[in-house]
Order: structure tokens, then sequence, then C-alpha cells
């Protein structure tokens, strides 16, 4: 491997983390979220030369946009990050079996945390402040499009490490290359795991090609159910913000079910997307709805269900009761998240008990589910897989554990 070198680095970096106090973990974060903003100039330099390479009509490039404002929130996260318990340390377990042997189960770091994303340079941050805090070196694969942004903002991570007497090694960013994504899945015995964030197409090359363990990160194809006993005024206002807030990412709404009770409503429940020229493919149903009465209104087709826009676009599909939403998202959702809006409490419960994704809402928009959102920080990204982690996975979920024993000579029969 021509990256082995790198590996190897950053692994025996790992083991050095382990020297350092929670505190003075916390001090370096607050010191890198400082230069963040105090050195913005220097990243949004950076970053307008990855945006320059990008068409603005791309769904793509709000993702790969960074601002002040942006800046901002990423350093706030960060200093959150900083106040959060430690995750390492945890007693998890603890017995004394019957021949006097004590053990103790203990939350530890994993490691090294390979991480390959695509044209988001906010997680190059996110993901240093998660794993510095929870004691894991990481391995970081950008994309080509966010490639000057990850570059200067490692660079910056490297100067604050440095200053701090910590080795820059600990955080390590491969090149923008399909070469390097294939290194760091071979990467056996040097990265401990491994964990893919963006498309649908990267993840699976992921899952299918790597051969250490991956955490899996599932496209988000977000279904929202508007029940026959929905409040209009929330369904507006939830539908809006699930769709419009931010479109690029992965908790964005994607298809809108709508009872046939509810059809009547359905142009004023839409109407704010309008403002926002939010485009709609809509059943045979909607569409007889819509009609007229939304501008900017499409037939849908097969294509538009099970599909992640990550656009203004927005697909409708009409149906006759709560099973068949239920088997519309079986079908169709992609087990990230899904919200429905209803007043009927028994409704709700069962919609909740039976979709079977990371995230199920009730009178809420899909909107929320991010890490920091959940109080967790930060996250390094949303699982979507059964075993391990699921939903946002932050501190914790970016640990393991060990068993510590201890005898008195004891020996096993």
């Amino acid at each position: 491997m021509q990256l082995k070198e790198t590996f190897e680095s950053v692994k025996r970096a790992s083991k050095t983390l382990a020297l350092l106090s929670d505190e003075q973990r916390n001090e370096i974060l607050l010191a890198v979220a400082d230069a963040i903003i105090n050195q913005q100039e220097r990243i949004l330099k950076a970053n307008s030369e990855d945006l320059a390479k990008m068409d603005k009509s791309s769904p793509l490039y709000d993702r790969l946009q960074l601002t002040e404002s942006r800046l901002e929130g990423i350093a706030a996260d960060m200093r959150n990050v900083a106040t959060l318990p430690t995750p390492l340390g945890h007693i998890t377990n603890q017995k004394t079996l019957p021949n006097g042997l004590r053990l103790c189960r203990v939350s530890v770091p994993f490691g090294v945390i390979g991480m390959i994303y695509e044209a988001r340079p906010n997680v190059t941050f996110d993901v240093f402040s998660l794993c510095f805090k929870s004691g894991n070196a990481c391995v970081l694969k950008g994309g080509k499009d966010a490639d000057c942004s990850n570059r200067e903002e490692v660079a910056l991570i490297h100067e604050i490490l440095e200053k701090y007497g910590v080795s820059k090694e600990v955080v390590a960013l491969l090149p923008a290359t399909h070469e390097a994504t294939g290194e760091m899945l071979n990467a056996v015995g040097y990265v401990d795991i491994c964990i893919p964030r963006g498309g649908r197409k990267l993840i699976d090359f992921v899952r299918d090609t790597a051969r250490i363990p991956v955490i899996e990160t599932g496209a988000g194809v977000v279904n929202t159910y508007f029940d026959k006993d929905g409040d209009l005024e929330m369904g507006k206002a939830i539908i809006n913000n699930a769709k419009t807030r931010r479109v690029s990412v992965c908790n964005a709404l994607d298809c809108l079910l709508v009872h046939l009770a509810r059809l009547a409503e359905l142009a004023e429940l839409v109407k704010p997307l309008a403002e926002k020229n939010v485009i709609i493919y809509a059943d045979a149903q909607a569409y007889a709805a819509l009609d007229g009465k939304y501008p900017y209104l499409e037939h849908a087709t097969a294509e538009s269900f099970g599909t992640e826009f990550m656009d203004y676009k927005l697909a409708i599909k009409t149906v006759a009761s709560l099973e068949e939403a239920l088997d519309h998202i079986d079908e169709n959702g992609s087990g990230h998240s899904e919200s429905i809006i209803t007043m009927n409490e028994a409704t709700a419960r069962q919609f909740q008990m039976h979709i079977d994704a990371a995230c199920v809402y009730w009178n809420a928009p899909t909107s929320f589910t991010d890490g920091a959102q959940f109080g967790l920080g930060a996250e390094i990204g949303i699982s979507t897989q059964k075993l391990g982690p699921r939903g946002p996975m932050a501190l914790e979920e970016i640990c393991t554990y060990k068993w510590l024993i201890e005898g008195e000579g004891q020996t096993r029969p």
C-alpha cells in the first residue's frame, strides 16, 4: 500500500491520545473552535476555490458551501462537544464471580476511525471534534469537490495540535482519489473501523469493498404521512420545514403521503412550498387536487418514489389508509427518518411501532435528525444499520469496551 506509512503513523499516534486528560482534550477543542472563527478568512478562501469548480445548480453546492454563519455554527458545535462528559472510562458492567474473579467492563476508544465523505467540508471539523474527545485518531478521505476546504481545515487543526504538543498524526487527510479510498478500505490492522457518509453509490461501494469493519450510514429517502386526523396548520409548518430548511441534507423530506380524506386541503397544506419554488411530482389523485392551485406541478412517475432528491423537489402519494402508508414506506424508505402528522395517538403509536427506521417522528419534522439537535454535540453520521449504533452517532457510539479482570491467583479447573 502506498499509504501504508500514513496508516502506520496514525496508528502509532493514536496510542498517545491515552496520555491526554479530558481537560487537555477540551482545551484543545476550544482552541480549534476559536481558530475557526479567528482564521475564517483562510477557510472561506479555500472553500471559494472549491465552489468555483462546481455548478451552482448542483444539489451538492449547498452542502459544499461554507459561510461565516456556518463556521460559527461549526465552532459552536465543537465548543459544545468540549462541554460534554467524556465517554471514556465508563463502567458499564461490574461483577464478582463465585471464584472471586472481579470483572469490569469499561468504555474505551476504537483506536483509529476512517471517515469517507463527499462534498461536506463541515464533516472534517465534526469528525475531528468527536474523535479527539473520545480518544480516537482519525483518517479522513474527503471528496475532490471539497479538497481545498478540507486541506485548509486539517492544516488549521494540525497547527493547534502542534501548539499544544500533540502529534498532528492523530488526524490525517488522504488524497482525494479513488485509489486512496481503496487503500483505506484495505488498511487491515491500521484502521479499526470505517464510516462512509454520502450517497447510496458511495455507501454501497464501501460496504461491498471493505476488508475492515464498516458502520453503514444510509442515504436518506424520507417520507412524511399526513393522516386523516392531521392538524392542517401543524402539517403546513412541519412539511415546509422538513422539505425546505436545507434540501441537500439526508434528513430532508422526499415524499409526502396524504390520506385520501384530506385531498381537498392538499393545496393549502403545500402552499408554503411554492414560496421556495418546490417542484411537486404528484400521483393522479394528488395532481387533480393541485391542478390550477399549485404553480410547480408535474406528474409523478414510478421513479419519483424512493428517490432522495437533495433538491427543491417533492413527491406526493395518495393513500387510503394508514396501512397503505406503512406499506409504501416499507417498500420505498431507507430506514433513516420517517414522520406521521396526526392528532390520533393510537394511529401515531401504530405508525411508530411498525416503521423500521432509525428515527420515527410524531408531529415533528425529520429535520431534527441531527446529533446536535439530539443533544449529542455533533455527529459523525446517521447510522441506518441495526448491528451496533443506530441513528445519530456521537461520542458514545464511536467507543467500544473492554473487560478488565482482576484475580488473586485463581486457575480454571
